[in-house]
């Protein structure tokens, strides 16, 4: 799955300290990697996540999302269900790094409130905006340090240095 500037998907709200096993349980860890996408969020609010997703949903969350162990398949779980970006208000500092590293753009910002109840959003990440798609709303967002983007804009950190080192050559 590429890097896209501009994601739009419909809204899965979440509130503080959505852990590792909410969005990836403990079950699931033995599953191969083409699998974990079904169990995705199978803990949280949203059992049915990964059987409703669609590819570029968009997830808004509170405080500490992705707290919990450091288990990298929960962040691949989320991209590989179709998940497009994930606006929190706060990440755990493992669970941001693992989603970085494979190309799932995190961004924090305190936005939770204004799309409670909003269906769809499209969220450019070229400008830093999310607009509601049901009232055509806009709103700024954190941007994202440069360092970050060229590793999503690479499709992830092994992508990066991949490219990095064929430029050297």
């Amino acid at each position: 799955m590429s890097f896209s500037y501009e994601i739009e998907g419909r809204i899965w709200t979440f509130g503080d300290d959505v852990d590792t096993d909410q969005i990836l349980p403990g079950y699931a860890m033995a599953e191969p990697v083409d699998k974990l996408k079904n169990f995705a969020l199978a803990g949280s609010k949203y059992p049915d996540f990964a059987k409703e997703v669609q590819a570029g949903d968009i997830i808004i969350a509170g405080n500490n999302f992705g707290a919990g162990s450091s288990r990298e398949q929960a962040a691949v779980a989320l991209k590989e269900a179709g998940t497009g970006v994930i606006i929190a208000k706060s990440f755990a500092r493992i669970f941001r790094r693992n989603a970085i590293n494979i190309g799932l753009p995190v961004v924090e910002d305190d936005i939770l409130e204004k799309f409670v109840t909003v269906e769809k959003a499209k969220v450019d990440l070229d400008d830093f905006k999310i607009v509601n798609l049901d009232t055509q709303e806009t709103f700024e967002l954190n941007p994202i340090n440069e360092n970050v983007m060229e590793t999503l804009k690479s499709g992830g950190l092994i992508e990066k240095v991949r490219k990095q080192l064929v430029d050297k050559i």
